[in-house]
């Protein structure tokens, strides 16, 4: 099936699913132009109808509750109960039950279409691969203070940063939202805060067109904000043709996470506190070579602590792994690469 084809039907499954807004699926569109990786992180749902046919071999693996949407930017940092900084997977939108290799698949995948990652692709793989296989045996979160020490001045918030950060909340437009998500936003603020506005924000790439509000509200001399985003099933289940119902909070808060403690799930949307110092790993203009090595080693090690956290999975992942050839997922990675070059350039190519 062409990618129109599949756009076009899964466009219409969201508008079932939630309304729309369709100005942000309108910008998603113009942004999916821009390069292969942003089109690859705009359309999961081509990956997911696509990727077993890509690679059917890799159906017969073990199956986890899993990512799905994974890719190198989606990684960043909060802070758990005890204030302590967390880096990992910080969206869950994709979840669902599949063969643990497509995650690692969809990573390196990533990589090897991310412009700024400037990493060769095999040995780009192989750290992958290196740090799931030690995330599995060894699950733990990535807390900043004790394990990847090394990433603390790459998220440390600039002054830079933080003015951007409330020129951005000052230019979010206002918005109504359903008397339900404003209630659920209002319940999610501290005792004694005080809303100012209700505002809607533009983020992301493949949730563009759901619609996400915002509570800005001030709280002990300060402002602080509040976003509900709303989620739908995985469409990897849509892919399938799977009846389910997101499974966001099962892998957000599961056994090896030391989860958000402002994430819960309300009425169908997502609730999450946003703020400057929940971020990416900002790498800027640094060297680019052992330290973006580093960075998908560590990017795969988290990977291995979700995959492990389901029941008796990781015994039969390592054997799996194990009796693979080294380079296997060098291979995968390129040709679903391959796949998604072809779609993107037919995206470009229509007018």
């Amino acid at each position: 099936m062409r990618f129109h084809d599949d756009n076009a039907e899964f466009e219409a499954w969201l508008r079932s699913q939630c309304r729309v807004v369709e100005s942000d699926l309108a910008h998603k569109h113009k942004r999916m132009r821009k390069s292969a990786f942003i089109f690859l992180r705009a359309t999961y749902f081509r990956w997911a109808r696509r990727i077993e046919t890509i690679h059917p071999a890799l159906k017969a693996a073990p199956r986890v509750l899993s990512v799905g949407d994974t890719h190198t930017e989606n990684y960043g940092t909060w802070r758990d109960l005890e204030g302590r900084l967390v880096w990992g997977v910080n969206d869950f939108d994709e979840a669902a039950i599949m063969p643990y290799p497509f995650d690692l698949v969809r990573l390196a995948t990533s990589a090897r279409l991310a412009q700024d990652m400037a990493v060769g692709s095999r040995e780009a793989a192989a750290v992958i691969l290196d740090g799931y296989r030690r995330g599995v045996m060894q699950p733990h979160p990535a807390l900043l203070d004790e394990h990847e020490t090394w990433m603390r001045s790459y998220v440390a918030c600039s002054d830079q940063d933080r003015a951007k950060f409330w020129r951005d909340v000052k230019a979010y437009p206002d918005a109504k939202p359903p008397r339900h998500v404003a209630s659920a936003l209002k319940g999610s603020l501290p005792p004694g805060a005080s809303l100012v506005r209700f505002a809607s924000r533009r983020n992301g790439n493949g949730s563009l067109g759901r619609p996400r509000y915002v509570a800005i509200a001030q709280w002990c001399g300060g402002q602080i904000v509040r976003e509900a985003k709303a989620l739908v099933p995985s469409a990897w289940d849509w892919a399938l043709g799977i009846k389910s119902e997101p499974r966001f909070m099962s892998l957000a808060t599961g056994a090896y996470r030391a989860p958000d403690p402002h994430l819960a799930l309300d009425g169908g949307f997502i609730l999450r506190r946003i703020a400057p110092d929940s971020r990416k790993v900002d790498l800027g203009d640094r060297p680019v070579g052992r330290l973006k090595l580093d960075l998908l080693r560590a990017m795969g090690f988290d990977i291995g602590a979700i995959h492990a956290a389901t029941k008796g999975a990781s015994e039969k992942i390592l054997a799996d792994v194990g009796a693979r050839k080294a380079d296997w997922l060098y291979g995968a990675a390129k040709a679903a690469a391959e796949a998604v070059e072809e779609d993107f350039a037919e995206w470009r190519a229509a007018k």
